[in-house]
């Protein structure tokens, strides 16, 4: 591509100099007589002061630099009220909890996350490597059907498997009746239990590892595995000694992703009456009624958040691997055969029959011919609600990432960078701690503004912020914004910044940029920013719980409700809504690694 000459123009009695961009065209013919043109100089001409800031670097936009500045402030409200109780003297509930539950609380969570750990790793590295450096019958296949787990929500597949395992369930009952077993004749491992939470964990939270392992195996270059081959290593200990090493910065991050999840989790550990730091910031905000110390344990939490993204970014920087050659033709895969493709296949269809469609199955069965409720006007009033609550937090996060990504964009400093990732960061933090950090300051506002009317007026305001679907909503903002924001920087690194140039350079200002270039370019990123919110809306449960309005309900919460007083059949329609839903990303997934590996290969 020719790179365009530069033009100079002195305008007549000036010592000021402009300059920009020649296209094949110069400025000599819309010149004022007089003005001095100097064309294709590298450098401005001697004598003349320095020239504003070129084509190339627009001048700053402030608005969408105060934009970003601002929503960062707003997003960043409940994680800075959580934080200030660290600051907090500790009160008498506060010390009751540390005498007596705060140790279960902090056992219980590094033990699931332990739990989890193990159970992820062994599930999403060896299907990530199944699938990109082996080759047996129904590979393809198999690379979009192991993330369908990524559909159900572990509370629901909580509550699937308790309906199947449990003494009435047809597992137990069929146990019985084809031995003639009585209740005391035989063992059954207890599901619901710190370990059963574990794996129903793992068997949904493992494609975060396969997804970002898997990335890792196919970019790796097949020099590096060649010269293991040439070694005299098999195929397994390439894997264990180069490949693994190589890819374990994309490893950590997925099960940073996994267990950051695990810690947000409230219905399945609730269900199976683990105790952990969720569990317990609910039981000490309801049962205590102690709005303090459910925060204090709630920055407790959020250390372990915290401690978990410095782990992950610590192990990228000193895990940092550079090829030394540009080989990355299609890898040649390990072809399994016999009894090797049987274990192959048997792996990857047991993991999504156990993450999927066991789970998936029962609850179209149970909706079916054992539910009591139908798709009534109940049913689908839970359906409006939610789809209202989904979609209004998918605009808004849309829109918020809009701006904060044009600041990025056209503000490349660090203010601006520091400011974004501030207002990203909630999804990292778990849904019950974002909640009771919104409660806090909106309940605060509610009682001065109240307490002003009724002094000032003798009337009452009420509940203005907390206790509505503005408290849900803004708590969705907060905690999914990361989603869209990413999708939409995706979007825009997509758009080479010489467009923007050539737009200005004829003259369109931002507005126009956008909306005519930019927008028609991004439809498809935005899209999929809107699909990605809106279902993690959907499935939300813990955020809703605790700042839904009363007889406000959502299908998350209908379900969590009905499966709490053991109408499992009952909770399955809308548990199956949610599942439906959740397949939208996961297609949109698929997609994605399709298009992928056919431009890899082109």
């Amino acid at each position: 591509m020719r790179t365009p000459c530069v033009w100079w123009i002195a305008p007549a009695g000036s010592k000021a100099l402009q300059s920009g961009p020649c296209f094949h065209f110069h400025p000599c013919a819309t010149r004022r007589t007089g003005d001095s043109v100097y064309v294709n100089e590298l450098a401005p001409p001697t004598g003349f002061d320095s020239p504003p800031r070129s084509l190339h670097r627009p001048a700053r936009t402030l608005p969408w630099h105060w934009g970003a500045i601002a929503i960062a402030g707003v997003l960043a409200l409940p994680v800075l009220v959580i934080a200030a109780h660290v600051f907090v003297p500790a009160g008498e509930v506060w010390r009751h909890l540390a005498d007596t539950v705060l140790r279960d609380y902090v056992v219980n969570t590094l033990a699931l996350m332990l739990g989890v750990t193990i159970g992820t790793l062994v599930l999403g590295v060896t299907s990530a490597w199944l699938t990109s450096m082996c080759s047996f019958p129904g590979r393809s296949l198999f690379t979009w059907l192991l993330l369908l787990p990524m559909a159900m929500p572990a509370y629901i597949i909580a509550y699937t498997y308790t309906g199947l395992l449990d003494f009435s369930g047809p597992v137990q009952t069929g146990l019985r009746e084809l031995t003639g077993w009585g209740y005391r004749d035989y063992w059954f491992p207890d599901l619901r239990s710190l370990e059963g939470a574990a794996i129903m964990l793992s068997l949904v939270l493992y494609p975060y590892v396969y997804l970002l392992t898997r990335a890792a195996f196919l970019s790796q270059s097949i020099c590096v595995l060649d010269v293991s081959r040439t070694l005299g290593n098999g195929p397994w200990r390439t894997l264990f000694f180069v490949a693994l090493p190589l890819a374990r910065p994309a490893i950590v991050a997925g099960l940073s992703l996994a267990l950051m999840e695990t810690i947000a989790d409230y219905g399945t550990v609730q269900y199976f009456g683990v105790s952990t730091f969720t569990t317990g910031i609910f039981r000490t905000w309801f049962g205590l009624n102690d709005a303090g110390a459910a925060a204090q344990l709630s920055a407790t939490l959020l250390g372990f958040v915290f401690a978990l993204v410095l782990i992950e970014r610590y192990s990228r920087r000193q895990s940092r691997y550079h090829y030394t050659s540009q080989r990355h033709q299609a890898l040649q895969r390990v072809h399994l055969g016999g009894w090797r493709a049987f274990i192959a296949i048997g792996f990857c269809a047991g993991t999504v029959t156990l993450g999927f469609i066991l789970p998936a199955g029962q609850l179209l069965y149970w909706a079916v011919f054992s539910s009591s409720a139908g798709i009534d006007g109940a049913f689908l009033g839970l359906v409006a609600n939610s789809l209202e609550l989904a979609t209004i937090a998918a605009v808004l996060a849309l829109l918020l990432a809009l701006v904060l990504g044009y600041g990025q964009r056209y503000n490349r400093d660090r203010i601006t960078s520091i400011t974004t990732r501030i207002a990203a960061m909630g999804y990292a933090i778990p849904g019950t701690v974002i909640a009771v950090g919104v409660l806090i300051p909106f309940a605060a506002i509610d009682n001065a503004v109240d307490g002003w009317f009724r002094e000032q007026l003798g009337i009452s305001t009420g509940l203005l912020l907390s206790g509505t679907l503005f408290a849900v909503v803004f708590a969705y903002v907060v905690r999914f914004l990361a989603v869209s924001l990413q999708t939409v920087e995706a979007g825009l690194g997509r758009i080479r910044t010489s467009m923007d140039e050539s737009a200005r350079s004829m003259g369109m200002r931002v507005p126009a940029l956008v909306r005519r270039v930019h927008l028609p370019m991004l439809r498809g990123s935005l899209l999929t920013a809107l699909l990605l919110v809106f279902v993690d809306v959907l499935k939300e449960l813990p955020a809703t719980l605790l700042l839904r309005p009363f007889n406000f309900n959502t299908l998350a919460v209908r379900a969590y409700e009905l499966a709490s007083d053991e109408r499992l059949a009952d909770a399955a329609l809308p548990a199956l809504a949610i599942v439906a839903a959740g397949i939208v990303p996961v297609v949109l997934l698929s997609h994605s690694i399709t298009r992928s590996r056919h431009e890899r290969t082109a």
